[in-house]
């Protein structure tokens, strides 16, 4: 009974450990914010910055597979190329190595446990905090706390449950393994990670069982469970990738064989890169026998050793992995291209992905109307003079109202897949900005999927009327048709462009303003004309209703546009 308790207290304790760090992460992350991001866009110009942002960020946010979804999600949303994703998660494997060396210095050497409860009375008050950035700084605390709370439980429950004795027997029928049991330690050391999702728990575990002494267990064993951490933490990005782009899959594909490639090569030089780290700690370093720190030291020249050998070769990475795996032409029905469910990061960095749907949404919004464009004769017919009517056949006029009924079938089903994606983000630990901004791209979803069916709608009024009407529209209701649909499409460019503007720059949306005021003062001039001109016998009753539909349409696509115009223009005034 003790020994099963035992083993329920070392399973909270790693727990424990896993919560703080994702704690920490996470209130880092919603503490950088913006700057965060655009630390990462900006600073990966060239790959040896690339490589150094990596380092940094990791180093802070404590976790690589943080920052390496995080870079999977930017490549996903289109945010950053494949060979400045590459740089930084090279970077990535040398920044989590910082973890291995604070648990090195303190981790087992002082209560930490009895100095993190000290912590938690600085972070609570700014947990209730009704600031955003002080709440992050108080979880940031918080997290660090569990961390080494989770480490020091993670250790006294395996010193109940006498795991070194275990160990030990385990490798007694190793001992003669020779290189083999090298090998079975990477393996071992993969496969764990990959079940507990975290190379750092991983390697707090293999720092502990190091301190234990454990006979049969030295330094290769353990440097061979770190290298097999590194080949098992690339599966949580190769998870988060499954169900997105080519992209994002191409950059998680580069992140396995970055480190599988280092794996392989270090082994081929196992044996003299151990002894060479130990004559380092211990002449150089001058810090005698410390296993733990001669650990960490292997722990990080491993991925220094890895990074300088491959990063003349970010290109050839490149280009293996897009041979690997070839883009595909994306297809037309299918609704989403830069969110998913299976990559879902941070909360605060999924609205990134969200808003670069939204523009992609409005995009195909833009290609719909211009479609209805096509469906009636344009002032290019006007100008030539053996123009005698319809300008186009049945069967042209059918195959595209056919396609902009399936535009209109997408854009319904796009306003769904988005929306609720947005809500699943806004049931994260969301900035109160941040959920503003949500509650603002679920309008702009909503009145795009409203311009879509705008434009199906008045596909419909033109197929109506050429089924029930004999008459053509007169030349001078095309002109007045095409200088409405003209005003329209600088309406969609502006909306289009607004929308692909940075979140928190000033939008001038006089423009579009403007040009609402144009639509809707020609709307009003042109239902007063129709009138006159049916009074007067130009042409029958029938044909003006179809006609001012058909404006009156227009008029109403016009409002929806400003409708998500405005709604961007809020967000940047929160």
């Amino acid at each position: 009974m003790d020994n099963f308790l035992n083993l329920l207290s070392l399973l909270g304790s790693l727990g424990l450990f896993l919560f703080g760090m994702k704690t920490m992460s996470e209130g880092l992350e919603k503490f950088a914010g913006d700057r965060l991001r655009s630390i990462l866009a900006a600073m990966t110009k060239n790959r040896f910055m690339g490589v150094l942002t990596g380092i940094v960020v990791t180093a802070l946010i404590q976790s690589s597979s943080a920052t390496t979804v995080m870079v999977v999600s930017f490549v996903n949303a289109g945010l950053m190329n494949l060979a400045q994703a590459i740089g930084i998660i090279m970077g990535a494997n040398v920044g989590t190595t910082v973890t291995a060396w604070i648990i090195s210095a303190i981790g087992f050497k002082v209560n930490i446990a009895a100095l993190a409860l000290p912590l938690l009375a600085f972070g609570i008050p700014l947990i209730f905090s009704n600031k955003n950035k002080r709440k992050s700084v108080g979880e940031f605390i918080f997290g660090f706390a569990f961390l080494f709370m989770g480490l020091s439980f993670l250790q006294k429950a395996a010193t109940d449950l006498d795991i070194g004795s275990m160990v030990a027997m385990m490798l007694a029928g190793l001992a003669d393994g020779g290189f083999f049991t090298i090998i079975l330690f990477v393996l071992v050391g993969a496969i764990v990670t990959m079940v507990v999702q975290a190379s750092a728990a991983t390697m707090a575990i293999t720092l502990m069982l190091f301190d234990m002494h454990i006979t049969g267990f030295g330094l290769e064993q353990a440097a061979a469970l770190a290298m097999g951490q590194n080949i098992g933490t690339t599966i949580t990005a190769v998870m988060a990738s499954m169900t997105a782009g080519t992209q994002a899959r191409r950059a998680a594909l580069a992140h396995m064989f970055f480190n599988v490639f280092g794996v392989v090569v270090v082994l081929l030089l196992f044996y003299p890169f151990c002894n060479a780290v130990s004559w380092f700690v211990e002449d150089v370093m001058q810090a005698g026998s410390n296993d733990l720190f001669k650990l960490s030291m292997f722990h990080t020249a491993f991925n220094i050793f890895n990074t300088l050998l491959l990063i003349g070769f970010v290109h050839q990475i490149e280009n293996f992995v897009c041979r690997a795996l070839p883009l595909k032409e994306e297809q037309e029905e299918k609704g989403l291209k830069y969110i998913s469910g299976g990559l879902f990061s941070t909360a605060e960095l999924s609205i990134l992905q969200a808003r670069n749907e939204i523009v992609y949404f409005a995009e195909r919004c833009q290609k719909s109307f211009n479609y209805v464009i096509t469906m009636h004769p344009s002032n290019e017919h006007l100008k030539d003079e053996t123009f005698s009517g319809r300008a186009l056949k049945d069967d042209d006029f059918q195959r595209i109202y056919d396609k902009v009924e399936k535009y209109e079938g997408i854009t319904d089903n796009m306003e769904y897949e988005i929306a609720h994606y947005l809500q699943r983000v806004s049931e994260g630990h969301l900035s109160v900005d941040a959920k503003h901004q949500v509650q603002r791209m679920l309008r702009e979803v909503d009145d795009l999927e409203s311009i879509g069916d705008c434009c199906f709608s008045l596909a419909r009024t033109l197929a109506r009327k050429r089924e029930s009407c004999k008459e053509d529209f007169t030349p001078l209701q095309l002109k007045n048709i095409n200088s409405m649909e003209n005003l329209v499409s600088k309406a969609l460019a502006l909306m289009t462009d607004t929308l692909q503007q940075p979140e928190g720059e000033g939008h001038d949306i006089s423009r579009s303003y403007a040009i609402e005021q144009e639509i809707n003062a020609l709307r009003t001039q042109l239902r007063n004309d129709n009138l006159q001109s049916i009074a007067s016998g130009e042409y029958d009753y029938k044909l003006g209703a179809f006609y001012i539909d058909f404006i009156n349409g227009l008029e109403k696509l016009g409002d929806y546009i400003l409708n998500v115009v405005q709604s961007k223009a809020r967000q940047t005034r929160l």
